[in-house]
């Protein structure tokens, strides 16, 4: 397959790969990356089913299926380890890829992670696109793509209209919308706690306390699961901290720079 990607930074510098969350793009690290490649390898990539990356070739779009492609691509990219990122579903992928990878992470920060069962999603189960996804084959209204997105943002000024065109054009990217439904077709969660618990990588955990979408208060059970991890609470910050509030990149750089 191939991949909508940006290595930017020296490339002896210390490998970071950054994570985006369901329907968003690399874009969503703009402003961080600028910040971390003064002395980080930056690598960043439309993940398989969305942005320009588009649909995967296999249809497969499980966490299984997106770690296989992270792996294939740190060797594509003769990346050893990485400290890696990863926000809301994104997040979900990272701290899975650093269980199983013990041996190739460094770092793992996690931002409003998604992973835990919610109600009317169990573990095993398979979840069934709702209508307004499916609808999205055949129609993007603009006030339905800023209904979803709002619950994101804490401050709804922060959703600019050149972020939404942003998102809206990914999102009318060719196989986008299909693979969108078919993600969301394929989810299982599985339980996350004995995966969590043995992850041994040093690991932030950051939240927006003002998260509409995945609430502040699901950090505790990451507290909870993960044996070596801190919390960096954002108030006034919703469930993209890198957009709405790009300065707290600082956070993850004193964190990396530990």
């Amino acid at each position: 397959m191939r991949l909508h990607l940006r290595d930017t930074g020296p490339k002896a510098a210390p490998a970071l790969i950054l994570l985006h969350g369901f329907g968003s793009s690399l874009q969503t690290w703009d402003d961080w990356a600028r910040d971390l490649e003064a002395d980080h390898r930056v690598i960043r990539y439309d993940l398989p089913g969305f942005g320009l990356t588009g649909a995967d070739p296999t249809g497969d779009y499980s966490d299984h299926r997106s770690i296989a492609v992270l792996l294939v691509l740190m060797d594509l990219l003769g990346v050893a380890r990485a400290s890696v990122v990863g926000n809301s579903m994104g997040g979900r992928i990272a701290w899975t890829f650093a269980a199983l990878n013990p041996n190739r992470t460094d770092k793992l920060v996690l931002i409003s992670p998604d992973g835990f069962a919610s109600p009317g999603l169990d573990y095993e189960a398979t979840s069934k696109a709702p209508l307004m996804i499916r609808a999205l084959l055949y129609a993007l209204p603009s006030f339905m793509l800023r209904d979803s997105l709002a619950p994101a943002f804490a401050n709804v000024d922060a959703m600019t209209d050149a972020l939404f065109t942003r998102y809206r054009d990914m999102m009318l990217a060719p196989g986008v919308r299909q693979a969108v439904v078919d993600r969301m077709n394929q989810m299982a969660l599985v339980d996350p706690v004995p995966l969590l618990k043995a992850i041994r990588a040093p690991t932030l955990l950051m939240w927006g306390r003002n998260d509409g979408m995945i609430p502040f208060a699901n950090s505790a059970d990451y507290l909870r699961a993960l044996p070596n991890a801190t919390l960096a609470a954002l108030p006034g910050v919703g469930h993209i901290p890198q957009e709405e509030a790009p300065t707290t990149v600082s956070i993850v750089r004193k964190f990396l720079d530990r």
